[in-house]
């Protein structure tokens, strides 16, 4: 389908894309103002092996276009992906002929309204580009992967996650060397041996730090390395979206047909005789059973991580049930024990705390600032009415807005005006997480910094809109059977599909 640009020229590439990974759970909507958008030049920050001056400048002209990314979220609204969609494709035509594009994506946007958000905008990228360009995509390892969004790419990798972590960056610089070599070389596009895995687990439960997850991703690398074999990637698929497309998927490229079928039948089979394999990285268990083990422990500061309203994962970070569950603590609640909690979205009672100063004891609701109180069928989520001394005020930072801290008894509760997840320690301003014998932050699997700064961690399976326990979120669209959502369903069929 595709050619290679003519010998003796530079092949011209553009770079652009969309990124918003989304949880359909999530009360939260993903507006315009939520994306950082960079266009031409700017580009160059973000592909610096594209610059004049870059690694891949010599064998190639780039075309530097759009791209777009918001943090996670809820699904974007319409009119802001059709803005995002419009730009990147009108660039794309006023760019003139390209032979190729570093389709920089995430893989778990969901738009309301669409079914597959990634296969639609590259829809309308390759129809934008024509049949003769080759289309790279660069993608998250928590994205999915549809029949419909292999077909229209070319090449396409993800994070090879070991025997090293790499960062999205390498994987981008990847696609993109790999796309810049095939165009150069002048070969068609190879192969790509496509299959989905009926598997759908949590990021936190395939993390490569542990096996089994460490073995199989380290394996993507040797694959590679055979003779006929492009790239190898596994990708575990987005458990917070209530669509089709949402399950694990492997996909190998190259120009061996035959190989790239095996290799893909090999690595698919090795991930569902796994499935049962995969843990979450520390201790997990209801958030009263984790608030017990951390007050009862030596261990200071002990981390608990309220798993399911996580914001780097979707979540809407305005569900006050792990604050309620502090409080329900004797210890805590007498101040026997202390304990920080970072952070409830609640802009109202953020406000309500800086009208009153530092010293002040304030009344204010916490919880369902984006409708969470109101979202889940299976336990209430009533705002929670706070009473305590402010303790702590920071003015607007350029991620998480204004910063509040309320203490009632033990518990210091950090309130923020804006969604942000707590990641180092100069997020909690003045406040310091090691005085404390508890901290509490809405996370999954805890940011460097906050790991190595906890005594010991456990990870509560709290509920919210990325809730780690599957089943309580109540998909009703998801191709099914599907584990862990159908535990005993018979093996499938994982014969690979050669596009």
């Amino acid at each position: 389908m595709s050619t290679p640009s003519p010998a003796g020229r530079r092949p011209r590439i553009g770079i652009g894309g969309v990124c918003a990974p989304s949880s359909t759970f999530s009360p939260h909507r993903t507006r315009y103002d939520d994306f950082h958008v960079i266009r031409g030049e700017e580009l160059w920050e973000r592909y610096p092996w594209a610059r004049p001056d870059g690694g891949l400048s010599g064998p190639a002209e780039w075309v530097p276009l759009v791209h777009a990314e918001a943090p996670p979220g809820g699904p974007v609204e319409p009119e802001t992906y059709d803005r995002l969609k419009t730009e990147l494709v009108d660039r794309i035509r006023q760019a003139g002929p390209l032979d190729g594009l570093v389709h920089d994506l995430h893989g778990a946007m969901s738009v309301i309204g669409l079914e597959d958000a990634e296969a639609d905008l590259t829809d309308a990228v390759r129809d934008a580009l024509g049949p003769g360009a080759l289309i790279s995509a660069a993608m998250d390892p928590h994205g999915n992967v549809s029949r419909r969004l292999a077909t229209r790419l070319d090449l396409i990798t993800t994070h090879r996650l070991a025997p090293h972590q790499d960062a999205t960056a390498r994987t981008r610089e990847r696609a993109a060397r790999t796309l810049v070599e095939r165009l150069v070389a002048g070969k068609s596009r190879p192969h790509l041996a496509w299959v989905q895995v009926p598997v759908l687990l949590p990021a936190e439960r395939t993390s490569p730090r542990l096996e089994p997850a460490k073995s199989l991703f380290g394996r993507l690398g040797s694959i590679e390395e055979l003779d006929g074999i492009v790239d190898a990637a596994v990708w575990a698929g987005c458990p917070w979206a209530d669509e089709p497309r949402c399950k694990a998927a492997v996909v190998v490229t190259g120009d061996d047909p035959a190989l790239a079928v095996e290799q893909a039948r090999s690595l698919a089979k090795e991930y569902w005789d796994l499935r049962r394999d995969f843990v979450f990285p520390a201790p997990a268990a209801d958030a009263d059973t984790c608030v017990d083990a951390a007050v009862a422990s030596r261990a200071r500061p002990f981390l608990i991580t309220d798993s399911g309203d996580n914001p780097a994962a979707g979540g809407a970070g305005d569900v006050a049930y792990m604050l309620r569950r502090l409080l329900a603590n004797e210890a805590l609640v007498t101040g026997r024990a202390t304990a920080l909690h970072a952070g409830i979205t609640a802009p109202a009672a953020v406000a309500r705390c800086f009208a009153a100063g530092v010293g002040a004891t304030v009344r204010v609701s916490v919880g369902g600032a984006y409708g969470s109180h109101g979202a889940y069928a299976y336990e209430p989520y009533e705002p929670y009415e706070l009473t305590g001394e402010v303790v702590a005020l920071s003015a607007v930072s350029e991620v998480g807005g204004d910063l509040a801290a309320v203490r009632h008894g033990g518990v210091t509760t950090v309130l923020v005006s804006r969604r942000k997840p707590f990641r180092t320690r100069a997020d909690f301003g003045e406040l310091d997480p090691r005085e404390y014998d508890l901290l509490v932050v809405k996370a999954g699997c805890p940011a460097p910094e906050l790991y190595a700064l906890a005594a010991d961690w456990q990870l509560a399976l709290t509920p919210g809109s990325v809730d780690q326990d599957l089943p309580r979120l109540g998909h009703h669209r998801l191709e099914r059977p599907l584990f862990p959502l159908d535990p005993d369903m018979p093996a499938p069929d994982l014969t690979p599909e050669l596009l």
